[in-house]
């Protein structure tokens, strides 16, 4: 009988390159969008700060009555 020679380092090293990869899968599934959903709230962001642009005063004209 022989047995198969386990090289403990590398052992190590492929268990925490599986770790890595399954927290980096958790990642994506909890904080990963895909490029429409990117698309959508960067549009979304865009129109917000026109409308907040469109509205704001300027300083030289629009003085307070009194």
């Amino acid at each position: 009988m022989t047995a198969e020679i386990v090289n403990l380092r590398q052992y190590r090293k492929e268990k925490q390159r599986q770790a890595r990869e399954r927290a980096a899968e958790r990642n994506r599934l909890r904080f990963g969008r895909d490029k429409a959903r990117r698309r959508e709230d960067e549009a979304e962001r865009r129109r917000s700060e026109q409308t907040l642009d469109g509205k704001q005063l300027d300083p030289e004209t629009d003085k307070p009555a009194g």
